[in-house]
């Protein structure tokens, strides 16, 4: 809006959520902490950082091979960058290389042809080249060599040299001090509300406390430095744990086994399915490719389904938000033959309790299909109901949601799935892995997810205990009433169960307000962020509303500041409509308000800087700056630039 340049997510990237079952990715969860390390890592290296430590690792590895092809084995990677591969003499029997290894507590690669598989990173030192090398000498009966410095060595063919720059942003040669960088990451840490700021309402999104006493173990080097292929008898206490949460998770959702491989929720709808699409090949009925799914489901599940090679049917829902029952008989009745699955979401994603829920399930289960419930709203289930009572047969979870694990930009996230005694022989494999049963192939290049934050639901489980599993349960619901009931006579609820209640999420109606005044939920959304709020769920599931979930971790002095703010924000907008404020010159057409936009020598605005900036008295005691103004989204959404090099470049 103010002539500036902005980058922002296109709709486009969003597709799952927007296109439902005409989506072709069931992308989600992004590895959003991981990638952040890895740029601040190249950041604070830069290029040449970056190459030195890539001469370093190589230059290792090939001296390696030298030294190991010196006492009588054969390197059988003739161009390589960091890892070789090693074929034995006959007179050395891989037993001996391995248990040489244990000894010095190293691992090696072992292939089943009997070669030997080594890498090299920039953590290695003289040490650990010292002890590679005994271990082949030993094992070979030749002399041990004492090695002091490496020599530079590049091996790598012209062909495989990188003869173009990278890294050329500024951004990569600017921070060269932990100084400047610390100072570089906090002024990007200032950009971003979040929970240190105020409630993050998100619906369907569950952005709830990430306890410190749960983060803890991640720092820990017995959790964080421990190789996901290790041998399991030197990583027993991470299988202790992650057997014990497969038992704690059993238990809360009442089904008979877990498996903790999916990295996402999205992944894990995706795992589920496949589960799903084996069973019934396992009954000679793998034609059947049909699933259903309701209008109120969560919104990857149309796009996992494809993805998974079935058909999505949409099931509607009535006027009250709940599925539609007889519709649903009347589809599984014509797709009976075919019916594979029916994906639903309890509580839905209209935030309500649906109470034909088992009688759907049974309507499946009459036609020969499988119910997977979406674990997406597991924080208004956990203590009360699970996913087994109510007659699914697959679930999963989201432990980045309901269970403490970071969402959003702290990820990674974890979609575990729990299925029915009947599927447990289906449950994803993997070659490290011995689980007793050949499921179907492994979804995450790790056999057990993203192992290390496992750590943090483990650690929310065992604290609360059940009762406070059940208790935390309660409290989501309670909050989300609350709000529901202080917002209902200004903005109206959507969808609510047949006792008038909401589950842990409801949907703000706005669209009477657009009708009354001509400002939109994406207005209401802008100005909140002048408040210090994050904007609720934009638009989604249904358009021109507002979705919110205020989860059991807020108090009910941040839910009543929560409250104002939206019940400030409606007077505004009815100031807007009697005419009081500008039609379009107004704090919410204008919205977000940034520091610079306030302090400029001009102020050409029909309203106060002070009504712009300070609404609400507490504002002026805890004010979050807005870093960026409004973008003008759907000119954004109509004129896509690609930040990749021209075809021509490659050539």
């Amino acid at each position: 809006m103010n002539g500036k340049n902005a980058l922002r997510m296109a709709l486009q990237t969003r597709e799952q959520h927007i296109k439902r079952e005409k989506a072709t990715s069931n992308i989600c969860t992004a590895q959003a902490l991981l990638a952040t390390m890895a740029g601040m890592y190249a950041t604070y290296h830069g290029p040449e950082g970056i190459r030195a430590i890539a001469d370093r690792v190589h230059g290792i590895a090939s001296f390696l091979s030298g030294e190991i092809t010196k006492l009588g084995y054969q390197q059988e990677n003739t161009n390589f960058f960091d890892t070789i591969r090693i074929d034995l003499p006959r007179h050395v029997k891989r037993e001996d290389i391995e248990w040489l290894s244990l000894d010095l507590e190293m691992n090696f690669r072992y292939f089943s042809n009997g070669q030997v598989g080594l890498s090299i990173d920039e953590t290695t030192n003289i040490e650990d080249i010292n002890w590679i090398l005994e271990v082949f000498a030993k094992a070979a009966n030749k002399p041990v060599p004492v090695i002091t410095a490496i020599p530079e060595n590049n091996t790598i063919d012209g062909p495989f040299l990188r003869k173009t720059a990278y890294l050329k942003q500024h951004v990569f040669s600017k921070y060269r001090s932990e100084t400047e960088m610390a100072r570089y990451i906090k002024r990007l840490e200032k950009k971003d509300i979040s929970l240190v700021h105020s409630m993050i309402s998100l619906g369907s999104c569950t952005m709830k406390l990430n306890a410190a006493t749960e983060m803890l173990p991640l720092s820990w080097i017995e959790f964080n430095g421990i190789h996901p292929f290790v041998p399991k008898n030197q990583a027993m206490g991470y299988h202790e744990l992650m057997e014990e949460l497969r038992r704690d998770l059993a238990e809360i959702t009442g089904f008979a086994d877990i498996s903790l491989q999916p990295n996402s929720g999205a992944a894990g709808e995706y795992a589920g399915l496949l589960v799903i699409r084996e069973y019934h090949k396992s009954r000679g009925e793998g034609h059947r490719n049909v699933a259903l799914i309701p209008s109120s489901a969560h919104g990857t599940n149309p796009a996992s389904a494809v993805m998974a090679g079935m058909k999505v049917v949409v099931v509607p829902c009535d006027e009250r938000g709940n599925i539609d029952v007889n519709e649903l008989k009347v589809k599984a009745e014509e797709f009976k033959d075919n019916l594979s699955c029916f994906m639903v979401t309890y509580p839905s994603t209209h935030g309500v309790f649906e109470s034909s829920i088992t009688e759907m399930c049974s309507i499946i289960h009459r036609y020969g299909g499988q119910v997977y419930m979406d674990g997406a709203n597991m924080n208004a289930q956990v203590g009360l109901t699970n996913p087994s009572r109510i007659g699914a047969d697959v679930c999963h979870l989201n432990l980045h949601k309901t269970f403490a694990i970071p969402h959003g930009g702290g990820g990674p996230g974890v979609g575990p799935i729990c299925v029915a005694k009947h599927l447990v022989e289906f449950l994803p494999a993997h070659s490290v892995m011995n689980n007793g049963h050949v499921g179907i192939h492994a979804v995450s290049g790790a056999p057990w997810g993203s192992a290390s934050v496992l750590t943090i639901t483990y650690g929310y489980i065992k604290m609360l205990g059940a009762d406070g599993l059940t208790d935390a349960t309660k409290i989501a619901i309670l909050n989300a009433n609350y709000i529901a009931a202080r917002l209902k006579d200004n903005y109206g609820i959507l969808y609510t169960g047949e006792n008038g209640r909401v589950g842990h999420e409801m949907i703000l109606e706005c669209r009477h307000l657009k009708t009354a005044s001509g400002i939109s939920e994406t207005d209401i959304s802008k100005r909140l962020m002048d408040y210090g709020f994050h904007a609720p769920t934009l638009s989604f599931p249904v358009h021109g509303t507002l979705m919110v979930e205020p989860t059991e971790s807020e108090s009910k002095e941040e839910l009543d500041r929560f409250v104002d703010t939206m019940n400030a924000i409606f007077e505004e907008i009815k100031e807007v409509e009697t005419g009081v404020a500008d039609k379009s010159d107004n704090v919410l057409m204008n919205a977000p308000h940034t520091a610079e936009m306030l302090t400029a020598n001009e102020w050409t605005h029909s309203y106060s800087r002070e009504k712009a900036a300070f609404p609400l008295e507490w504002l002026r005691e805890n004010k979050f700056w807005v870093p960026v103004g409004r973008v003008d989204n759907a000119w954004g959404d109509r004129n896509l630039f690609c930040t990749c090099e021209p075809l021509e470049s490659y050539k």
